[in-house]
């Protein structure tokens, strides 16, 4: 008897359907649907929608920060299987957009974090969330780029996003704080943005996010050190570069806040800042990952280079407000 021959497209086809599917029956029961509401004279009123992703049984939702905004509290989660439950806003970080939820009520099917550095560009990761209402909704692409950049600002602080995740996977609003997970229905990422057509951004999971969200989860808050620059990637002049250890790159100082540690410091515009307490601050984003809480009130040494002179100052960082 002859075998059947069975055609490599459709093969390869039946491969990829089984694993989104795998993933979309595995991760769904733990993304909700969101309705955030904000307080008013006439009671609890609707003020926006997103996506949720259950961390633990107890309770305990990721979404992202723009989701419940600032103002908001309370809101409903929906989930699969039809249950709604209350939640409160236990913490938010506009800086990472990431918050963390408390859902009321029976436990919840809690996902399993992945880890976003163990991805690679091809790769087949799935989006699950509720784009414009539709709860539930499973779409899949590839992860088209890493290592993108996406601002965010709380107040008057900037910062960079790093690492974050581009896919082609379709995404809509209300998919934002979803979830992007790989193939083995792990989540490595929180959708945070639609940049264009055919353009998502994902806050990835790291061990810079699993930070953050522990400290939501300890404090509700996330503190930073801070130091009162703004400033961005330059070259080491070549003649400098033995007095910068080498570094073909560093951080230039275009802005210093007044009364700031980095003023009292005497940091000045157009400093090249190249090492701070003994790290290479080749990138902007390396600075942002030194300014911890464990530095808030611990006097740090800053290596600079000032009109092609190097300079050691200490300064004192401050908590970010």
């Amino acid at each position: 008897m002859n075998a059947v021959s069975v055609d490599p497209e459709v093969e390869a086809l039946d491969a990829y359907s089984r694993a989104v599917i795998g993933v979309a029956e595995r991760l769904a029961p733990s993304v909700a649907s969101l309705r955030v509401m904000r307080r008013s004279r006439g009671g609890q009123v609707p003020v926006g929608a997103g996506s949720a992703v259950a961390l633990t049984p107890d309770g305990f939702l990721l979404t992202s920060a723009h989701v419940v905004g600032r103002s908001s509290t309370r809101g409903r989660a929906t989930f699969a299987d039809g249950r709604e439950e209350r939640f409160e806003v236990v913490g938010r970080d506009p800086l990472s957009d990431l918050a963390l939820l408390r859902a009321e009520g029976a436990p919840l099917a809690a996902a399993q974090l992945g880890s976003a550095e163990r991805l690679r560009v091809g790769q087949l990761v799935i989006a699950i969330g509720n784009p414009n209402g539709l709860g539930g909704s499973v779409t899949a692409g590839v992860v088209s780029a890493l290592g993108r950049s996406l601002p965010a600002r709380s107040g008057r602080a900037g910062r960079i996003i790093d690492n974050v995740i581009q896919t082609d996977a379709a995404l809509n609003p209300g998919n934002s704080g979803g979830a992007l997970a790989d193939s083995r229905g792990r989540v490595v990422g929180i959708n945070t943005a639609v940049a264009g057509v055919g353009l998502g951004l994902a806050v990835p999971i790291n061990h810079t996010t699993e930070r953050v969200i522990s400290a939501l989860m300890s404090d509700g808050r996330v503190r930073r050190a801070y130091l009162g620059i703004a400033g961005g990637p330059r070259p080491v002049p070549p003649a400098a570069r033995a007095s910068a250890a080498g570094a073909e790159t560093c951080i230039e100082v275009v802005q210093v806040v007044d009364s700031t540690p980095a003023s009292r410091a005497g940091i000045r515009v157009e400093d090249l800042i190249f090492a701070v307490n003994g790290t290479a601050t080749t990138r902007v984003e390396d600075l942002q990952q030194l300014m911890v809480a464990d530095l808030i009130g611990v006097p740090v040494t800053v290596r600079l280079l000032r009109a092609g002179r190097p300079l050691e100052l200490e300064l004192t960082p401050e908590e970010l407000e």
